[in-house]
C-alpha cells in the first residue's frame, strides 16, 4: 500500500497544483487550453517518438502473452462504448472517448514502478513488450475510430478520405510512425533532433498533469461520476480479469508472464485518456474524472490483484 501511495502521491500533487493555481487565479484559466495544445501537439508526440526508437519489436512479440493483455483492452473499449451509446445516450464521438478511457492503461507512470517493485528488474523486459505496442496500437485504433465516428453524416467515401487525412496529420501518430520508421530502418537520429525531442518528452508529465488539474476547474465532476465509475471498474477489474483468464487458463503461459500481464492490465487509466479527449474535445469531463477515479480506486484494486496473484502463484 505504501508503494502505491508513494508513486501516485506526486501525481496528485501536480494535479492539485494545477487545480488550485487556476481556481485561485495564480494561473490564468485561458492559458490551460494553450498548455494542453502544447502537450498534445509537441510534447507527447516527442515522447512517443523517443519511446518507439528503443523498442525491440522482435523480442517483444509473443502473440499469446500480448493477446492476453490486448483482447481484454479491446473488450473493455467495446463494453464502455456500448454502455455510453445505449444507456447514457452519448453521441458517437463522445462514446469513443469514453471507450478510450476504459482501455488505455497507465503503463509507464504507475506500471513501471509497481511492476518493478512487485516482481523485480527481470519483469521489466516483459512489461516493455506490452509498452512497445501499447501506444501505437491503442492510440491508432482510437484515432481511426474517432475520425469515422465524427463524420457528421457525410458520405462514407468522403468520410474515409477525410478520416485518412486527419489520421495522417495527427501529431501523436506522426510521432509514433517516425519513431518506428527510424527504429526498423536503423536510422541514426541527428543529435540536435534527439536532444530536442528528449527535452520535449520530459515536459509531458508535469505539463499534462498541471493542465489536467487546471481543466478540472471548469467541470462539474459530480455530474459525470457514474459514467466515469463504469469506465474505472472496467479498467481496474474487468481488464485484468480477462487477462488472467486468457493468460493462465486459456494459453497456460509461464507464471512470470501471467503476473506481469495481469498486474499491468490492473493499472488505472493512463493520462493519454485525457489527452485524447481534449484533442477531439469529446467527453473531456468523463475522461478527467476517469483518470482521477481509477487512480484513487487503484490503490485498493492493485493491492487486491497483488494479493490474488501471490495466492495463485505455483
Amino acid at each position: 500500500m505504501f508503494t502505491v501511495l508513494s508513486v501516485i502521491g506526486p501525481v496528485f500533487a501536480l494535479v492539485a497544483l494545477g487545480y488550485l493555481s487556476v481556481r485561485y487565479r495564480l494561473y490564468p484559466q485561458s492559458g490551460v487550453g494553450g498548455l494542453i495544445s502544447f502537450v498534445n501537439n509537441f510534447a507527447t508526440p516527442s515522447l512517443l517518438f523517443q519511446a518507439m526508437l528503443t523498442v525491440d519489436f522482435g523480442a517483444a512479440f509473443n502473440p499469446q502473452y500480448l493477446m492476453s493483455f490486448y483482447i481484454g483492452a479491446f473488450a473493455c473499449f467495446g463494453i464502455s462504448f456500448v454502455i455510453a451509446r445505449t444507456v447514457f445516450k452519448r453521441r458517437a464521438g463522445e462514446s469513443v472517448a469514453i471507450g478510450f478511457s476504459a482501455y488505455f492503461t497507465n503503463t509507464v507512470l504507475l506500471g513501471l514502478p509497481i511492476v518493478q517493485r512487485a516482481y523485480g528488474d527481470d519483469a521489466l523486459s516483459l512489461l516493455f513488450a506490452i509498452i512497445g505496442f501499447h501506444a501505437p496500437l491503442l492510440m491508432s485504433f482510437g484515432v481511426i475510430v474517432m475520425e469515422f465516428a465524427r463524420r457528421d453524416g457525410a458520405p462514407m467515401a468522403q468520410a474515409m478520405r477525410q478520416s485518412l487525412l486527419r489520421v495522417l496529420r495527427n501529431p501523436l501518430l506522426i510521432g509514433i510512425s517516425l519513431g518506428i520508421a527510424a527504429n526498423l530502418l536503423d536510422i541514426s537520429v541527428p543529435s540536435i533532433i534527439d536532444d530536442a525531442t528528449q527535452m520535449l518528452a520530459r515536459a509531458v508529465l508535469p505539463a499534462a498533469l498541471f493542465g489536467l488539474g487546471g481543466a478540472l476547474v471548469q467541470y462539474s465532476l459530480r455530474s459525470s461520476w457514474g459514467q466515469a465509475l463504469i469506465s474505472s471498474v472496467l479498467k481496474l477489474v474487468v481488464h485484468p480479469a480477462i487477462a488472467l483468464f486468457l493468460a493462465h487458463t486459456v494459453f497456460g503461459l509461464p507464471w512470470a508472464l501471467v503476473q506481469v500481464a495481469v498486474l499491468t492490465a490492473a493499472m488505472p487509466s493512463g493520462l493519454n485518456v485525457y489527452i485524447f479527449a481534449t484533442l477531439y474535445n469529446r467527453a473531456t469531463d468523463i475522461a478527467a474524472n476517469t483518470v482521477l477515479q481509477s487512480t484513487v480506486l487503484g490503490i485498493v484494486s492493485i493491492s487486491g490483484w497483488l494479493l490474488l496473484l501471490a495466492a495463485m502463484a505455483p
